[in-house]
């Protein structure tokens, strides 16, 4: 895919990532001085969209950390752009950077929910849960241009097929009359993950993702038209936003949610030094601290990728913040774990062709 390397000039106005690196499989990519100077317009650093056509849409993983064998993702990059998000590294796939690129050159799969419809009806298909959002965010901005996660969620619909939805994206609300429909009949649950109250914090470190009072009302809708709501204290920033879990929590269950989790940051490859860079420009006097606390919990690393630590790490700090989260789950009446959707329901429904008519 051809490369773009984003101009010093244009203004990372609304852009968490501070640099634009080349991916690990791009090593030739490097700005070239063509001896003319010319002073540039200081611009905004626009969003691209290009388009994808699907092969498959059920992505399926055999990872123990994950309550979920399947998922599907109608967007590649994510135009919240949180500077520590885990998916970063994807991009560097598509020869694209997992800094600036993964939040300003985003890829759509427009046939994703006809892909998905094909894959359903297949006889052979057996239903468990399917996970959305879980590399990037289903509700980011393009989706008010493309509806590609309502597309699927009405081929769920018509499938009678359970689904689990993660999102910072306000632009759920306009799907809860399919969401309502599907938590009637037990097929539906969603996690709004909400990092931090301080709306500051939250627009540096998220800074195209809903403010966090937009996130506990979106948390609030949901709940009141009956549709089941976790909030996701996630990533837990230890030295930046761990103090804030009770709150967080509380927050959460105020607003309606019904159960809560958490996940302590995570830095695969490149994100940890995105996320360094980031800490030396917007919080310098506690970066020390914050990368010390991580390095800690995974034994001298920035991250341990082993299944069964890299989500929560190891160490007296890490179990202090598992203590700290079950006591105010108790406390609030949240539940740590939700009941299974229901499986039993799945139906394909009549394709073009079908001779039920005749019977």
């Amino acid at each position: 895919m051809e490369q773009m390397i984003h101009s010093p000039a244009l203004r990372r106005k609304a852009r968490a990532s501070l640099s634009n690196a080349s991916s690990r499989f791009d090593v030739q990519r490097a700005a070239v001085d063509d001896g003319w100077e010319q002073e540039q317009p200081s611009e905004v650093i626009p969003t691209e969209i290009r388009l994808e056509q699907v092969r498959s849409a059920i992505s399926y993983n055999r990872s123990p950390d994950l309550p979920f064998d399947r998922s599907v993702n109608p967007y590649r990059g994510c135009e919240h752009g949180c500077i520590y998000c885990f998916a970063r590294p994807s991009h560097a796939y598509l020869g694209l950077s997992p800094g600036l690129d993964f939040e300003t050159r985003l890829i759509a799969r427009p046939n994703v929910a006809q892909v998905l419809r094909r894959e359903l009806s297949k006889p052979r298909y057996k239903v468990a849960t399917l996970a959305m959002g879980t590399n990037t965010d289903p509700y980011q901005p393009c989706e008010r241009d493309h509806g590609l996660a309502r597309a699927c969620l009405e081929v769920l619909r018509d499938f009678h097929h359970p689904v689990a939805i993660v999102t910072k994206g306000s632009l759920i609300e306009r799907d809860i009359d399919i969401l309502s429909e599907m938590a009637v009949k037990g097929l539906v649950r969603v996690g709004i993950s909400v990092t931090t109250l301080d709306p500051d914090l939250s627009r540096r470190m998220e800074p195209r993702a809903p403010a966090p009072a937009r996130r506990l009302a979106v948390i609030n809708r949901l709940s009141e038209a009956g549709v089941p709501v976790r909030l996701m204290a996630s990533p837990v920033v230890p030295g930046l936003t761990d103090h804030e879990l009770e709150a967080l929590l509380a927050a959460g269950a105020s607003a309606g949610a019904d159960a809560a989790s958490w996940i302590m940051l995570r830095l695969p490859r490149e994100v940890s030094e995105l996320w360094q860079e980031w800490l030396a420009v917007h919080e310098p006097g506690r970066a020390a601290k914050v990368m010390a606390r991580l390095r800690e919990m995974h034994g001298g690393r920035d991250y341990d990728p082993r299944w069964g630590q890299r989500m929560r790490g190891e160490g007296e700090y890490a179990a202090m913040i598992g203590r700290r989260f079950k006591m105010a789950c108790r406390r609030l009446g949240l539940a740590e774990r939700q009941p299974d959707l229901r499986a039993d329901l799945f139906e394909r429904p009549p394709q073009p062709g079908d001779q039920l008519g005749l019977f």
